[in-house]
């Protein structure tokens, strides 16, 4: 059974998380906000990720449930931080888990400052991964207002890197 107490460091929930990170994200067709046409941008870096696990409880009607604290920073077309929550979940079937997060990420964007927030819902189907990350809409801030769009996470040798294609409809 999946414990998150019982493992050592992140354990079995940043594997899970890992491996499901190390798919590429779906991405979807990008749509403006506003009447002015929206241009899609890409934008690439890598990041660094730091998890950390709540605490665990003794109940085994929630034993397999776990919460994780995330930290990140960004480098590349977006440097900057976040900071967020990851809830986890574990089954008796190996290679089968899930995660939701959220996470608010704030600095610059290809020299844009703000905030927006990123969702992400992931499984892992007896060690197949599927990972979907998405910026909450309406969540921009600052000169990032308007901003859509979808994240893929690369993570190849240790290192994390990611895409991120955005439009921000309308915003100057």
């Amino acid at each position: 059974m999946f414990r998150p107490a019982a493992i050592a460091g992140v354990g079995v929930i940043a594997a899970m998380a890992l491996v499901s990170l190390s798919a590429r994200a779906q991405t979807s067709a990008l749509k403006p906000t506003s009447k002015e046409a929206a241009v899609t941008q890409v934008a690439r870096g890598t990041f660094i990720v730091k998890l950390t696990p709540g605490h665990a409880t003794d109940d085994p009607a929630v034993a397999d449930l776990g919460r994780v604290a995330i930290d990140k920073l960004f480098h590349g077309d977006l440097e900057g931080t976040s900071k967020g929550e990851m809830l986890t979940a574990g089954t008796a079937t190996k290679g089968s888990a899930g995660y939701v997060a959220m996470e608010r990420v704030t600095g610059s964007l290809q020299g844009r400052k703000g905030s927006f927030i990123l969702q992400h819902t992931a499984t892992m189907n007896r060690g197949a991964p599927s990972l979907s990350i998405s910026v909450v809409p309406d969540s921009g801030t600052g000169q990032l207002l308007g901003i859509a769009g979808t994240l893929s996470i690369l993570i190849e040798n240790g290192e994390h890197s990611y895409v991120f294609e955005y439009t921000i409809g309308g915003a100057k």
